[in-house]
């Protein structure tokens, strides 16, 4: 069941055209080792996403377990912050945000971040956005650029801000101030809102892309009228998405390059998590 196949045809991840396991480009679409070493069907059973979107769901999941396990004394229970973990355990795991990213300089949170969540209403809001806008992006861009995409949404969100959590933190302003502690997969979300869009400017469907436009503007405008939301994080998210979807054009194939680098991003995001246990240090 989950040997390689050396022999026979399979189907394109890029195009799904039928192609040889051994073939070293596709005739359709020129995607270079189309049978991906033999490994391309055991692949295409895990979905178009090759998993990706469980690898989220269940990351997720174990790391909110984690932070409420870790000091449960510190569960707090208060309005609509049902199970919310403490402070302290958010930060042990790679919560980002101006203290960490400066006060602490630990700059690898801006990675971490987007897998731990602050209460279950959050962590149960931001999955079903996952599972509805993760797969539609790896359907028009693939499972690889869809990592990519998600993990430079990430950088760029948390990236933005911490750095005007550390500008502007003192602002009497609500959703200027940035963030001084920040987490969530909102981040992103925002950056897969910015890969639609980006897919409809390019020619891909004016209509997948004026929708992802109108949710992107929806959830924007409740950012600013709600508090204790990171404005900052889900912008620099989406600029994020933007500029990653941008750069690998999702009108051109997949290439083996980003299979590489897709998982060059989620064993970076791994090792995030791994730091931020082994590394913390407290005021």
């Amino acid at each position: 069941m989950l040997r390689r196949q050396k022999t026979g045809s399979v189907l394109c991840p890029s195009c799904g055209k039928l192609v040889g396991v051994q073939d070293k480009e596709c005739w359709n679409c020129g995607r270079r080792n189309p049978g991906m070493w033999g490994f391309s069907s055991l692949l295409r059973k895990l979905g178009n996403d090759f998993g990706f979107v469980s690898i989220v769901t269940w990351g997720c999941v174990a790391l909110y377990v984690a932070t409420l396990l870790t000091d449960p004394h510190g569960i707090r229970m208060s309005g609509m912050s049902i199970l919310e973990p403490s402070s302290r355990s958010v930060v042990l795991f790679g919560a980002s945000g101006a203290i960490p990213v400066f006060g602490y300089g630990r700059w690898w949170t801006v990675l971490s971040a987007t897998w731990l969540h602050g209460n279950l209403l959050h962590i149960v809001f931001n999955l079903l956005w996952i599972r509805q806008l993760a797969p539609a992006v790896s359907e028009l861009y693939g499972a690889s650029r869809t990592v990519i995409i998600y993990t430079a949404a990430s950088i760029a969100g948390f990236l933005l801000s911490s750095t005007a959590g550390l500008v502007f933190g003192a602002s009497p302003i609500f959703f200027l101030r940035g963030a001084a502690l920040t987490l969530g997969a909102s981040a992103s979300i925002f950056g897969l809102l910015g890969a639609l869009v980006l897919y409809g400017r390019r020619g891909g469907s004016s209509h997948i892309g004026g929708q992802a436009k109108s949710y992107a503007l929806i959830l924007f405008i409740f950012g600013f009228v709600m508090p204790n939301i990171d404005n900052y994080a889900h912008l620099g998210g989406f600029l994020g998405g933007y500029a990653a979807a941008r750069w690998l054009d999702p009108l051109r194939p997949e290439r083996v390059d980003h299979m590489i680098a897709a998982i060059i991003c989620l064993a970076a995001t791994a090792l995030s998590i791994i730091a931020s246990v082994y590394t913390i240090r407290f005021a």
